[in-house]
C-alpha cells in the first residue's frame, strides 16, 4: 500500500503555496512530486544490492524549479517540443506564437504550463494535479481543462495520465520531462548508461531541430538502440544531426504504435547500479535528449551543479511540429473529445 506525505515546501513570489508531496511503497521507495509545474522533484530507488538512491534530477529548493530552462521533471505544454517559426494554422486561422528557442517555439513557450502552480489533492493512493488555460494563453485558442495524475505502486511503477478537454480546436502535446540518473542524481554522466528504444525508424531533422517530414531507417546508425547500446556510442556522431545538436536531442517513432494503446518504448539501464527503468507510453514518438545543455542550471540536490550529460530525458510525446505535419499523427483536440496520454515509468534491476 502505498503512502501519501504531503507539507508545504515554499510558495511562488505572488504568495501560492508550493506543495511537496511524498509517495512511498512498501519497500520504501519513493517518488516525490511537487505543484509547481506538476513536476516529478525525486525518485528513491534501491539498486542490485538493496542500496537506495535519488534517480532524478532536480533542486534543492523550490526555487530552483521557477523558469528553469532543463524544465527538470515537470509536466510541459500546451505543446511539448518545437513548432517551426512559432506558426501554426487550426482550421484556416494561422496563429503566431513565442519564438523562444531560435527560430522556433518550444514547449508551450516561456509561461508554459511548467512555470505553473496547478491546482493538487490526493485521492485515495493517487495524486491529481490540475490547470486551466485560458483561451489565448501564449497565443493558443481555445480554453484548455489539463489534468495530470500520478500514480505509484508496490512494483515501484509511475504512471502519469494526462487529460485535457477543450472548447475550441487547439494544439495538445502534453510530456513529463524528467531526467534520469540512475546510478545516482549527482554521480556525473550519465554517457556509459545503456538504452534499447523499440524504433526502426526516426525523423530525419533539419538543421534547426523541426523534422522534414521524412522517416530515416535506424538500421546501421547512431540512432539504432534496437539493441542495449550506450549514449556514448555515437554521441558526437554527423547522423542527422546528433553532433550538430550536441549529442541526441531526437525523436524516435515508437514500432507498433497505436491511438490509445499503451506500448513499450524501450528500457534505460545502468550496468553499475544494476538500476534499470522501463518505459511505456500511448505516445507515437519518444524524445531523447542526453541533457547537453544541462550546465548552468539551478543548484541541485547535492548541493553542486549539473555538468551537460548529467541526465538524460526520455520524453514520450507526439512528434515536434506535428501540427504543420499532416504526415504525422494529428495533435489537434477538439471540442467534445477527451485527450488522454499514459506514460508508465517502471523501476527495477536488470
Amino acid at each position: 500500500m502505498v503512502q501519501i506525505e504531503q507539507h508545504v515546501w515554499g510558495a511562488t513570489p505572488e504568495g501560492e503555496a508550493i506543495i511537496l508531496y511524498t509517495l512511498r511503497n512498501d519497500k520504501g521507495a519513493e517518488v516525490r512530486l511537487t505543484n509547481f509545474g506538476a513536476a516529478v522533484v525525486a525518485a528513491t530507488m534501491p539498486d542490485r544490492e538493496g542500496l537506495m538512491a535519488d534517480v532524478v534530477l532536480g533542486y534543492n529548493r523550490p526555487e530552483g524549479y521557477f523558469f528553469d530552462g532543463p524544465a527538470s521533471g515537470k509536466s510541459v505544454g500546451r505543446c511539448a517540443n518545437r513548432i517551426a517559426l512559432g506558426r501554426m494554422t487550426i482550421e484556416g486561422e494561422e496563429y503566431a506564437l513565442e519564438v523562444n528557442n531560435g527560430r522556433n517555439h518550444l514547449h508551450g513557450g516561456t509561461k508554459n504550463f511548467a512555470n505553473r502552480v496547478w491546482e493538487s489533492r490526493v485521492e485515495t493512493n493517487r495524486v491529481v494535479m490540475s490547470l486551466l488555460s485560458d483561451d489565448g494563453d501564449q497565443g493558443y485558442p481555445g480554453e484548455l481543462n489539463v489534468e495530470a495524475v500520478f500514480d505509484f505502486d508496490d512494483d515501484c511503477a509511475l504512471e502519469i495520465t494526462y487529460l485535457a478537454r477543450t472548447d475550441r480546436t487547439t494544439v495538445v502535446n502534453l510530456t513529463n520531462h524528467v531526467y534520469f540518473n540512475l546510478a545516482g542524481e549527482g554521480s556525473g554522466s550519465v554517457l556509459d548508461h545503456e538504452l534499447q528504444l523499440r524504433s526502426s525508424r526516426v525523423p530525419e531533422m533539419n538543421e534547426f531541430q523541426i523534422p522534414t517530414g521524412k522517416l530515416l531507417d535506424v538500421a546501421g546508425t547512431p540512432q539504432d538502440f534496437r539493441a542495449f547500446r550506450t549514449l556514448r556510442d555515437g554521441i558526437d556522431a554527423a547522423f542527422n544531426h546528433i553532433r550538430d545538436f550536441k549529442g541526441y536531442d531526437h525523436p524516435f517513432a515508437i514500432d507498433g504504435w497505436k491511438p490509445g494503446i499503451l506500448g513499450e518504448v524501450g528500457c534505460l539501464r545502468d550496468p553499475k547500479s544494476g538500476r534499470c527503468v522501463e518505459v511505456l507510453s500511448s505516445q507515437p514518438s519518444v524524445m531523447i535528449y542526453t541533457g547537453n545543455w544541462l550546465a548552468g542550471s539551478p543548484e541541485n540536490k547535492s548541493g553542486g551543479r549539473y555538468a551537460d550529460y548529467d541526465g538524460v530525458a526520455i520524453e514520450c510525446q507526439n512528434f515536434p511540429d506535428a501540427v504543420n505535419r499532416p504526415e504525422f499523427p494529428s495533435p489537434l483536440l477538439r471540442p467534445g473529445e477527451t485527450y488522454c496520454q499514459k506514460i508508465v515509468f517502471r523501476f527495477g534491476c536488470c
